[in-house]
């Protein structure tokens, strides 16, 4: 028993993740002050600078691939370079993960979400959608809303959450932040924006990337106890789905719960016509609360894996 406590403790990324997850639910930074924000205030700033609407295709994606490489290149030196520095590595560590994370943040905005349509509250329904997608939200229908919402929170859940941890196992907590912040830029630079579609290519390209394990690996945990005969054709359905890289995840919910997603999105005026996928369930405030407890109980599952690998992997080193 001593030994195994002596390896525990001697595993530091292990103790850093799981204190990074107690002080982020016990304490989480607000959204509103959130430092991710003057990232995002800088991405926008930048992308004001050097994304010119007169230029040609060509032009606005070198702007795109010199403009990622303005905002990563010197943040991941800077984090790399702190870190022999610090009194406490592991310390440096917690802090960079718990910048990283954001799993109460998306609790808190799912239980409001939930609540607005219950309530039937459409206005602060697509005002709290707004926030976080960058489709328009102003003419959305309960269906329109209930759609929407379903994919936000799978999506932030997988991203904010899985991805982060996944990262952080992989290259600690430089790994995570940087992985997040690439996150920010793919959201904020995106090319279905309208003036962002050369622009937002490379950096949807750099995090689909990234992104690409976490969400593959992710999605097989989704998939887990639905029949074969699902499975398959939860599969097939996904090679139709926009994005690649989530469609698995997309569609593995939503033959799961039966809930007809996907469909048509504007984005900036422009319809962009996507598949539907899945069941014919309209999402509702009671398939919201659903699907949030089952992403909880995945991520708790991911938690444990996670943990069992990275204790293995330490304690052989």
């Amino acid at each position: 028993m001593s030994s195994f406590l002596e390896s525990l403790y001697g595993n530091g990324a292990l103790l850093v993740m799981w204190s990074a997850l107690l002080f982020h639910l016990l304490i989480p930074i607000p959204s509103a002050a959130h430092p991710v924000r003057f990232w995002q205030q800088i991405a926008a700033l930048v992308a004001g600078k050097v994304n010119s609407p007169s230029s040609t295709n060509e032009q606005q994606r070198l702007a795109g691939w010199l403009a990622l490489l303005l905002m990563l290149v010197p943040t991941s030196l800077v984090l790399w370079a702190l870190e022999p520095l610090v009194w406490k590595p592991e310390f440096y560590q917690l802090a960079l993960l718990l910048l990283a994370i954001d799993w109460r943040n998306n609790e808190q905005y799912a239980h409001k979400l939930i609540n607005a349509l219950a309530q039937e509250d459409k206005a602060n329904a697509r005002r709290l959608l707004s926030t976080k997608v960058n489709r328009e939200t102003n003419n959305l229908s309960l269906l329109g809303i209930g759609k929407a919402g379903s994919e936000t929170l799978l999506l932030s859940y997988a991203r904010n959450v899985v991805g982060v941890l996944f990262w952080y196992g992989v290259s600690g907590g430089v790994g995570a932040l940087l992985y997040r912040l690439t996150l920010e830029l793919a959201r904020n630079w995106s090319p279905s924006q309208k003036g962002f579609a050369s622009f937002g290519k490379p950096i949807a390209w750099l995090f689909s990337l990234l992104d690409f394990a976490p969400q593959k690996l992710f999605s097989i945990l989704m998939f887990a106890g639905l029949p074969i005969a699902s499975i398959k054709h939860a599969i097939m359905q996904a090679k139709s789905w926009h994005n690649p890289v989530t469609a698995w995840l997309i569609s593995g919910c939503a033959h799961r719960f039966e809930l007809a997603l996907g469909g048509p999105a504007i984005y900036q005026g422009e319809k962009l016509q996507r598949a539907r996928i899945g069941g014919k369930v309209a999402p509702s405030a009671y398939h919201l609360a659903l699907l949030q407890k089952h992403i909880a109980w995945r991520i708790y599952f991911w938690l444990v894996m996670q943990s069992l690998v990275m204790f293995i992997i330490h304690r052989g080193f």
